[in-house]
């Protein structure tokens, strides 16, 4: 179960920075914009990844 709780927390850590990261990008200036854009694109494929597998965990738990 507390795999179950890694996993959460990190999706909620990650979904943050993701907020975060949008609205730095919606205040940055041109030369921040192509490292906050790469940033942005990391860990949104990170919040997704950890999404997932929360979701699988949850899945087989249940079974």
């Amino acid at each position: 179960m507390s795999n179950i709780r890694f996993l959460a927390q990190e999706y909620y850590r990650l979904t943050r920075k993701v907020e975060d990261l949008e609205k730095a990008l919606k205040q940055a200036s041109g030369e921040e914009l192509p490292r906050l854009e790469a940033e942005l694109f990391q860990a949104r494929r990170d919040r997704d990844h950890y999404h997932s597998l929360l979701e699988a965990k949850k899945e087989s738990t249940v079974v």
